[in-house]
């Protein structure tokens, strides 16, 4: 995937429910503090920064360094280093449902925002880091 250049105000404003435009609102102000990088559409996410990803298979594409998605049921960030290496930390975030790469999250004022906060830190550290051997992660912007 790659940045569509949309603008980001207007898909935040575009999101419904009313929570779901205050929780982007609050989660592009995080994410832009945490990567120090601007905000960018990739298609109905918003990324921040780019990297390349590739796995052992060859199955290779792009991807924002830190990325969420404000989607009518929920919030959905997306992790590339997986939501298994946030296990212990996911059980003091407050409710949320996870997928394999994804945390869902319904309303952002119910979870602890300093726990949210180390996830984000820690998955964007892995990425810089250049992920695994399983998927080989490099920067590009």
């Amino acid at each position: 995937m790659k940045p569509t250049g949309r603008d980001v105000a207007g898909l935040i404003a575009r999101s419904s429910p009313a929570k779901r435009r205050r929780d982007a609102e609050t989660l592009t102000a995080l994410m832009q503090e945490i990567t120090g990088r601007e905000p960018a559409t990739w298609g109905t996410i918003i990324g921040f920064g780019s990297c390349h990803y590739r796995y052992p298979t060859g199955t290779e594409g792009d991807s924002g360094l830190l990325a969420f998605a404000p989607r009518k049921a929920a919030t959905t960030i997306y992790l590339l280093d997986g939501v298994a290496a946030h296990e212990e930390a996911l059980a003091a975030l407050g409710p949320h449902t996870t997928g394999a790469g994804c945390l869902y999250i319904t309303d952002l004022e119910e979870i602890d925002l300093d726990v949210l906060r180390g996830v984000l830190e820690r998955s964007l550290a892995w990425v810089e880091a250049g992920g695994t051997p399983e998927m080989q992660l490099t920067v590009t912007g």
